[in-house]
């Protein structure tokens, strides 16, 4: 999968200056109709539709997700 953008957690904490797990949304939203991921975030729609609802924990799961899927 192509994607434009690389991103990381540690990257997105410094960007974020509120509390909380910061969201991986860089403003490319553009899905992959291959691989079923947001070209700019890595998420799946699932994740991104489910994200404002989620606990920190699980955010860091997916944030996890993220950065195994740019490997």
């Amino acid at each position: 999968m192509n994607h434009n953008v690389l991103i990381n957690l540690a990257d997105a904490r410094q960007r974020h200056s509120g509390p909380g797990v910061p969201s991986p949304c860089v403003s490319v939203c553009q899905m992959d109709t291959d691989s079923g991921l947001c070209r700019g975030c890595w998420r799946t729609i699932d994740e991104i539709a489910g994200w404002s609802a989620l606990s920190d924990e699980a955010r860091l799961q997916i944030w996890s997700r993220i950065e195994e899927r740019q490997r």
